[in-house]
């Protein structure tokens, strides 16, 4: 049976780098006693995928990873009971906040999600805020330079900036921005939007709030995807 997991990670557990936190879920799940499937092979690993990286220091609400369960030995799975044992042993700051079950054969998270949405708290006032906004949502293109296999590479970024907008909310009393930004074929880092454009802004914190899928015309949270059931009945008590 293959499951698919959100969660949070906040907190502390933020400054944890990507291999870390793959590093906590092996640990927790074996802790767990989750029955996971294993590749063949001289060293057999557990078959677990996860989802886009998150940069290191930054929140999220919406976090993904696939497992491959092993229910041959049992008449019943109950993924109610495993998403709590996992959130009894998770650190603080990483809590399962829904779940699905994937049905058949289903691309990977990393070729599916297609935008992130980023709440982005900035160090500048409101008057360059503003005015920055207005440059990003005016422009006809945004050329970025950036180095890629230490080789300098031009891109044009505009097709994958898909909102950008002031936040009713501000963090710590800072202006906070509120970005939708493309992942394919590469994702756009929230970093690399602030100094897309002179003067560049300055980020002070950064929370990923939701990866969508686009289904045709419907846009869709990854645990909703063709082929997935989620567990409703777990949300309200994860």
């Amino acid at each position: 049976m293959a499951l698919r997991l959100r969660s949070t990670k906040t907190g502390k557990i933020r400054f944890a780098s990507h291999r870390d936190i793959a590093k906590v879920w092996e640990r927790t799940l074996r802790v767990s006693r989750v029955p996971l499937v294993y590749s063949q092979g001289f060293s057999p690993r557990p078959k677990i995928s996860y989802g886009l990286a998150l940069p290191t220091g930054a929140e999220s609400d919406c976090e993904y990873i696939d497992i491959q369960v092993d229910d041959s030995d049992r008449e019943l799975i109950i993924v109610g009971d495993i998403c709590s044992s996992l959130n009894s042993n998770l650190p603080p700051g990483i809590k399962i906040n829904g779940a699905s079950i994937m049905n058949g054969k289903f691309p990977s998270l990393q070729q599916t999600v297609t935008s992130c949405v980023w709440d982005i708290t900035v160090n500048e006032d409101d008057t360059k805020v503003d005015s920055w906004i207005d440059r990003i949502n005016s422009a006809n293109e945004i050329v970025l330079r950036r180095e890629r296999k230490g080789k300098e590479i031009v891109d044009d970024i505009k097709p994958q900036v898909y909102l950008v907008r002031k936040n009713y909310e501000r963090i710590d009393g800072r202006v906070t921005l509120q970005a939708e930004l493309g992942t394919q074929p590469r994702s756009l880092r929230p970093s690399e939007l602030l100094r897309s454009l002179e003067p560049y802004l300055s980020e002070y914190k950064l929370r990923r709030k939701k990866q969508i899928v686009e289904e045709g015309a419907r846009r869709l949270d990854p645990l909703e995807v063709a082929g997935a059931t989620p567990m409703r009945s777990l949300v309200g008590a994860l």
